[in-house]
């Protein structure tokens, strides 16, 4: 697998693993969710496994793993293939893939029908298709009003 980065792909001197080879996520190549604001600026692709902080302005992909945290204002879309064990900060988050650790979205959370997640989640608005496994807690806060479940 061919791997090609610019300057927007390293961070501090580091590869990000970004690629540009494709990929069956149902995301790459235009096909992003709706409420995606703004292009994928990073990309880690299937068979890519990244250890480390990721931190951009901006959405990210992953459709391989990932080890470390990840940090973003903009939207993290993760793929069905994507194993992901970290800590993330999102401004939204929207996943078919496998998530271990802890989030926090400032906007929302998204679990689609092939989504695990083990971890807390906190988010002001989390929806979940069936078929999603959630195993941890989930803190909801609207309005300044804190629900925990």
């Amino acid at each position: 697998m061919a791997i090609e980065l610019d300057e927007r792909d390293t961070m501090n001197g580091q590869s990000t693993g970004s690629t540009t080879n494709g990929g069956s996520s149902g995301y790459r190549n235009g096909s992003t969710p709706a409420g995606v604001k703004g292009d994928v600026v990073a990309f880690i692709g299937p068979g890519v496994e990244f250890k480390g902080v990721i931190s951009y302005q901006g959405s990210v992909q992953i459709d391989g793993k990932l080890d470390g945290e990840l940090h973003t204002e903009g939207t993290l879309l993760v793929g069905e293939q994507a194993v992901i064990t970290a800590k993330i900060s999102a401004g939204s988050v929207i996943s078919r893939g496998e998530i271990k650790g802890d989030i926090v979205a400032k906007e929302k959370v998204q679990l689609l029908a092939t989504a695990v997640m083990e971890g807390s989640l906190n988010t002001p608005q989390l929806s979940m298709e069936n078929g999603v496994v959630l195993n941890g807690t989930v803190e909801m806060k609207t309005n300044g009003v804190k629900k925990t479940y």
